[in-house]
């Protein structure tokens, strides 16, 4: 049956459709059925294959590059040049690959964490089974608290409500009902008698019939949309595949050219195809994919432990990018906890601002309640006996979040639920519906001999008249005041008169403008024949107000200065009411002047329109899937690099356009964490901003390792270029420069990719997207550090040559190494001497700059080295003019970055 029609059908005949029974299905039809409809969890579409992967890292430029150089250097029966270029090529493929496929596998994990047990009524017995083995037909049972595993079909409930904010984006729960039929057409956020998979029922109880599951589903259709949706390449992506393409662009040209001019000169066929592929390998740098690829994967790593789990890996670089954050509100920028704040009863306000039990305006509480106001206990004690939750210590709190929030504010006055049910226990009920805005509950009288003075005032409230129960309301103040008669005042019960309804008003409407949502309770005692709510709900005396609040995250505030100082906005985006968000905005700074457009006023501005508001506004509520991605677009359009947070179906959209998108590993649906680049495991915006920076750090060590690099790699290529022009033969060969490229290189590249972060990181802000990769002074250094170094090893080597000396080849490859490691050591930071940061910080690097130069010497005087490399040990004296040479280049950085300190006053610490 079609899910699209079961809203119109009555429960009899939706059972009949499904060929299925109130009792369920038989454990053999329920076999069959899995077996035609598969496993009941969200699967992906576009699975991707491992050989796919392996074949997206071959296509890299500089990989191609390299393979080039491989063949060449068979065909011309160099083996062991080429074995290496291979082993390099190799290295590489297996390092972007196991990181993608690991990613990949992450999130497949993180989907099976996801999937709930659930309890299934086959062949008429009640049993717990996983979500993964429901099929259409089965009958389900519901109670507050679950997660709806699959799409049903209500057949029976008893006051259900179900939050479905993760599928259409009310923040409200919709209160559901099985006996009611939906016209064709009926929006999916209308149709009362039906539930969805990934929403969640908050109170009451009911029993479904299944009659879609696994990507059948609300859930399941809105996946597979997302799955067909192209991802946009990262700045970083971007930023290499340009890299690439020069580079490579770069050594075909240096290759094409130097191989003609040999060829017109003269020059032996081999011997020029042997020099262009020592200046292929030269121009390339074999080791920067590899090094990007496992600096990204330690710097998600480093993230993990922050509680952000990093899906792709590239998305590592786009936070350090950020610009603007779209937040959602609730769980991210605030604890998604409802709290009573605040009681106003006998025109007196009482803050419950104290965790300890007990304290309310610093009345010392014992036993229940004995020392509170007697109104105020009243109010606590009524609101919890009027509530369907469970909240006990050291136990998962059950039930509506409003109500769990009023049972733990009485639990926290001593005023135990429990121990209320036994003194009054609950007789009758009217559940809470959307017309009456209240629900009532009536309580009979246990037979207390000695009942606190809270109840003892209020069973005396129509003076000696004997009762035996006692009703208690709550809801929505304004309908509770219409249905309400008296009003209670120190213990008593007065007329309610036309002034006392103004002055509640007010008192309402000041706590709703500090964002507080409010519900008003009342009491009365019943006799034993008034029944429904017509009868109980008639004569009332008003007791007073509660107001509650999803308060902030206390670490927020902090985060979002962070964000401020760093350059970026952080823009709030909710469902909530507008005084609310407004509120919390406040309170957080992130719009203090109070600024706030809602989703009717974004529907009333066009694209050009919204783009010039959304500049300025920060706090959007009441807004809808359709607005959140209108924003992000709107913010696209100025520019702006645009992570977006999200926890539902309805965000999935924004989190898919915003250049970055941010899933709650929490309260998140599969949909929301496939649309994301990140899942924060903690819904916490805090670490929103820790992964951040945790982005910069990373993009300005990704720079620090592309300027060591691809320096050493200039070196090595003006080495290869000038030294023939001076009538040398080829300074170097193509596996001392392998060796020189991935052995001696890597290493402290690696390091570099651990590095502390910079002064100043989060007090300065983000580079732009769309530069260069060698902005900011990067290609100038790239030039003339490669020249100093290239110069340096030939003037070092030119005259042993000369002079004919057997190791001048020698020297010339040590003293690019040796320049190599002393210039991994300088470019630890852009600005600040290696000796103000200190040598130790990053005891990694030294180690690494330790092996790399042990590793050389070992080349240079292990005998079997010698003959693979071509080597020939030095004299002590050639070693420590190779050693003393090395170290040019690190003097000359320090000189540079000694002069920029002085031309530029110090960022902010």
């Amino acid at each position: 049956m079609g899910a699209t029609a079961s809203y119109q059908l009555s429960p009899t005949e939706a059972l009949a459709e499904l060929r299925s029974f109130p009792e369920g299905l038989s454990d053999s039809e329920a076999s069959e059925r899995l077996a035609i409809h598969g496993p009941n969890e969200l699967r992906e579409f576009r699975a991707t294959s491992v050989w796919k992967i392996v074949w997206r890292q071959l296509s890299s430029i500089l990989l191609v590059v390299l393979i080039a150089a491989a063949a060449i250097s068979a065909a011309l029966g160099d083996h062991a040049d080429a074995l290496a270029i291979g082993a390099i090529v190799l290295l590489n493929v297996c390092l972007g690959a196991r990181q993608e496929y690991r990613a990949e596998k992450a999130m497949a994990a993180l989907r099976k964490l996801a999937v709930p047990t659930v309890r299934v009524r086959r062949g008429g017995h009640v049993r717990e089974i996983s979500a993964r083995d429901l099929v259409p037909g089965d009958v389900i049972l519901i109670e507050a608290g679950n997660r709806i595993p699959a799409d049903g079909r209500l057949i029976e409930s008893a006051s259900l409500r179900v939050q479905e904010a993760a599928l259409t984006g009310e923040s409200d729960s919709v209160e559901k009902a099985a006996e009611v039929t939906c016209p064709k057409e009926t929006e999916l956020g209308d149709r009362r008698n039906m539930v969805y998979a990934g929403t969640t029922a908050v109170y009451g109880r009911g029993t479904a019939v299944v009659i879609a599951t696994s990507m059948q589903t609300e859930l399941g259709r809105i996946a597979h949309l997302l799955q067909t949706v192209e991802q946009e390449p990262t700045p970083l992506q971007r930023r290499l595949d340009q890299l690439g393409k020069m580079l490579a662009a770069a050594a075909l040209l240096i290759v094409a050219v130097i191989f003609l001019v040999g060829l017109w000169r003269g020059e032996d066929l081999k011997v020029m195809l042997l020099t262009a592929v020592s200046l292929a390998v030269a121009a390339v740098p074999e080791g920067l994919p590899a090094v990007v690829t496992i600096a990204l994967a330690l710097g998600s790593q480093r993230m993990l432990k922050r509680h952000a789990l990093i899906r792709k890996l590239p998305a590592v670089e786009t936070l350090g990018s950020v610009t603007v954050i779209c937040s959602d509100k609730t769980g991210t920028l605030t604890q998604n906890q409802m709290r009573a704040e605040m009681l106003h009863v006998d025109g007196t306000r009482h803050p419950l601002t104290s965790t300890e039990p007990g304290t309310i305006e610093g009345a010392q509480q014992n036993g229940a309640g004995a020392n509170l106001p007697s109104s105020a206990a009243l109010l606590l004690s009524a609101a919890a006996l009027c509530n369907d939750a469970i909240a006990e210590e050291d136990q998962p709190s059950v039930g509506d979040p409003t109500e769990v929030a009023l049972v733990v504010a009485a639990n926290r006055q001593g005023l135990l639920k429990n121990t209320l049910e036994q003194m009054l226990p609950r007789v009758a009920e009217a559940p809470f519906d959307s017309d009456r805005k209240r629900m009532t509950t009536v309580h009979a009288l246990a037979g207390s001999t000695a009942p606190p003075n809270w109840l003892r005032d209020a069973l005396n409230a129509f003076g000696e008249r004997s009762v035996s129960r006692i009703a208690f309301t709550k809801g929505a103040t304004d309908g509770l005041l219409e249905v309400s008669s008296h009003i209670w005042r120190e213990g008593r019960a007065e007329l309610l008169s036309s002034e006392w309804r103004r002055r509640i008003e007010e008192d309402h409407d000041r706590l709703a403008q500090e964002g507080m949502r409010i519900l008003g309770v009342a009491f009365r005692p019943v006799a034993e024949d008034v029944c429904g709510p017509d009868g109980i709900e008639q004569g009332l005396i008003f007791v007073g107000l509660v107001g509650l609040l999803d308060p902030a995250r206390p670490e927020a505030r902090g985060a979002v200065e962070v964000c401020q100082n760093a350059g970026i906005r952080v823009v709030m985006i909710t469902g909530d009411h507008p005084l609310t968000a407004r509120q919390i905005g406040r309170e957080l700074g992130i719009a203090s002047d109070g600024t706030l457009l809602t989703g009717r006023d974004i529907e009333r501005l066009s694209a050009a329109e919204l783009e010039k508001v959304a500049a300025t506004t920060a706090v959007y509520a009441r807004v809808q899937p359709e607005h959140k991605l209108r924003i992000v677009e709107a913010l696209q359009s100025q520019g702006q690099v645009v992570a977006m947070t999200g926890d539902g179906v309805n965000d999935a959209p924004a989190l898919k356009r915003a250049d970055i998108g941010v899933a709650m590993g929490i309260t998140g649906t599969d949909v929301a964490k496939e649309a994301s680049g990140m899942v924060l495991q903690d819904d916490n915006f805090a670490t929103v901003v820790a992964a951040i920076e945790e982005g910069r750090i990373i993009f300005d060590n990704i720079r620090k390792f592309i300027r060591y690099m691809l320096s050493a790699n200039s070196g090595e290529l003006w080495v290869m270029l000038a030294g023939p022009s001076l009538g040398m033969p080829l300074p170097l060969l193509p596996l001392q420069i392998l060796w020189m490229n991935l052995v001696t290189d890597g290493p402290p590249a690696l390091a570099l990719g651990v590095e502390r972060a910079e002064r100043g990181t989060m007090r300065r802000p983000p580079h732009p997207p769309g530069e260069s990769v060698f902005s900011r002074g990067l290609g100038a250094d790239i030039l003339w550090i490669g020249l100093l170094m290239g110069a340096t090893s030939l003037l070092v080597g030119f005259l042993p040559w000369r002079e004919g000396h057997a190791a001048w080849q020698t020297m010339i490859f040590s003293t690019l190494t040796f320049s190599q490691m002393s210039l991994a050591l300088a470019v630890r930071s852009e600005r600040d001497s290696f000796f103000s940061i200190g040598p130790f910080t990053n005891r990694t690097l030294l180690v690494a700059v330790l092996l790399s130069t042990l590793l050389q010497i070992a080349v240079i005087y292990v005998p079997f080295l010698q003959q693979i490399f071509r080597t020939t040990a030095l004299s002590a004296r050639e070693l420590t003019i190779t050693l003393a040479a090395g170290t040019v280049v690190f003097w000359a950085v320090e000189l540079r970055k000694w002069r920029l300190r002085q031309r530029q006053a110090p960022p902010v610490t």
